[in-house]
């Protein structure tokens, strides 16, 4: 009788697809009961997949029960007779119970595009069919780009505030030294004057002092705010360094969209010589030369001019078409620069790639391995200009300097640091920066504008229509 026992349990807790003792059981409304990993590779492998029928009846019902409870009873039972060896049922994991699904109790290893959320099989084949979805996967890699770019901003920034601040300690520095040596040549040219020059060498002294102690006391807040916002970068990097390497595809989609936004940045700074001082120097020469006019008729008040820190506020990028077209240029390309296949016309301002070469005529600008022309123009400050292209083309801004010959990633457009791109191959648009690419999404247009801000280091470029339709930014 116990070996009956035995032998009916044996069939009871047997899966029939890979006739060994049932792991993770689950039963369909039928009755039969399988292994989880047996049955979910049994309907994904064949044309099971669309009816989730029962192996052994072929019944279509695809709703599973768990035998846990059902098996744990009777593993306790028969324990003492059984040849089996007992497993310990546990609740599930909290972060286990986010990853199945609460409908269909399936794992969650699809991301619906359309709804934006995470779903398993079963929610792909009813109500999410036909919406836009991949696996989590490929979703987590595709935020994990946009991920990347968004730290490499960061990493950008921090960058370009290290050097601000760098300038700052230099321009305080160059205050004091300015101040010193101002002090220092009153104070000889005062001392000629004796007595009759005493207060008003102290007046001025004073207000050297005064003066310098304000403007770099400015300088100091402004470096300190420049400190504060590399501070709050650098945390929101390690913020995104540490979601970015979040194992979990999951995990990661869940935390992702509680990202803060980064915040603007504070300000671009342009300095000028600290100049303020010499005109001291200078108004009290003077003084010195017309003294005897001076102390007969009256004494002439020497002043302190100073021109503050010039601190560039950057400027809001047009919206408009209009708002760009303010900072149009007229830009011509050089022929001095143009690889040989390319045909100039229209005043230098076409460009067409030939066939065959158009000169043999050589310059030590020339592009000599690459389809690339520069233009005459050098651009500075803020300066806009539209390209009207046929076909594929890139559209480009490059430094002077770039090398003419040599292999891509040396003298071709987007993939060095003295480069940025947007290639425009049909309707679709990819950024390249320093050999790396970003697809860009938008409408395509056969006209695409250019926006650089020089000082503020912005270069942004747009699908032109009716209205401006933003592709790519990069950092000039």
């Amino acid at each position: 009788m116990a070996q009956k026992g035995v032998q009916l349990d044996q069939e009871t807790f047997s899966c029939s697809i890979c006739l060994d003792l049932l792991k993770d059981p689950v039963t369909t409304p039928c009755g039969h009961s399988y292994c989880m990993n047996c049955i979910k590779s049994f309907w994904d492998e064949g044309h099971e997949k669309n009816t989730h029928s029962c192996p052994q009846c072929r019944q279509t019902k695809s709703c599973l029960q768990c035998l846990a409870s059902f098996c744990e009873k009777h593993l306790q039972l028969h324990y003492e007779s059984a040849p089996y060896k007992k497993h310990k049922l546990v609740e599930p994991s909290k972060k286990l119970q986010e990853n199945v699904c609460s409908r269909h109790d399936e794992v969650m290893k699809m991301f619906c595009r359309t709804d934006q959320q995470l779903i398993c099989y079963i929610c792909l084949m009813e109500e999410h069919k036909g919406h836009n979805t991949v696996s989590a996967a490929a979703e987590r890699t595709e935020r994990q780009k946009k991920l990347e770019g968004s730290r490499q901003n960061i990493q950008q920034r921090i960058q370009d505030r290290e050097k601000d601040v760098k300038l700052l300690q230099q321009q305080a520095e160059a205050i004091n030294l300015s101040a010193d040596e101002a002090v220092e040549e009153s104070e000889k040219i005062f001392t000629e004057l004796i007595r009759l020059l005493e207060k008003r060498s102290s007046d001025v002294k004073q207000q050297v002092r005064s003066q310098q102690k304000s403007e770099v006391s400015r300088v100091k807040e402004l470096q300190e705010k420049l400190e504060q916002e590399i501070t709050e970068l650098k945390r929101k990097d390690a913020e995104l360094k540490k979601l970015s390497h979040t194992e979990d595809h999951n995990q990661f989609l869940h935390n992702y969209p509680s990202l803060s936004p980064l915040s603007q940045s504070t300000s671009s700074i342009h300095l000028r010589p600290p100049s303020c001082f010499e005109d001291v120097t200078a108004a009290v020469s003077e003084v010195r030369d017309k003294l005897q006019d001076v102390l007969r008729e009256k004494w002439t008040n020497v002043s302190l001019t100073w021109t503050e820190v010039d601190v560039l506020l950057p400027q809001p990028e047009p919206k408009t078409r209009a708002g760009f077209l303010k900072y149009s240029r007229e830009i011509t390309l050089d022929p001095n620069t143009a690889h040989k296949r390319l045909l100039l016309s229209e005043g230098n301002r076409k460009a067409t790639l030939m066939s065959q070469q158009q000169s043999y005529y050589s310059h030590p600008d020339i592009f000599t391995d690459w389809w690339q022309v520069l233009s005459r123009e050098s651009l500075t400050g803020r300066c806009y200009w539209e390209v009207e292209r046929r076909g594929g083309v890139y559209v480009a801004v490059a430094y002077k300097n770039i090398s003419r010959a040599g292999m891509l990633d040396e003298c071709g457009y987007g993939r060095n640091d003295k480069s940025w791109a947007l290639d425009c191959y049909s309707n679709i648009y990819t950024f390249w920066s320093n050999k790396v690419q970003t697809p860009v999404s938008g409408p395509g247009s056969s006209r695409v504008g250019v926006y650089l801000d020089h000082s503020a280091g912005i270069l942004s470029f747009y699908s032109v229509s009716e209205t401006m339709n933003h592709c790519s930014r990069g950092s000039s």
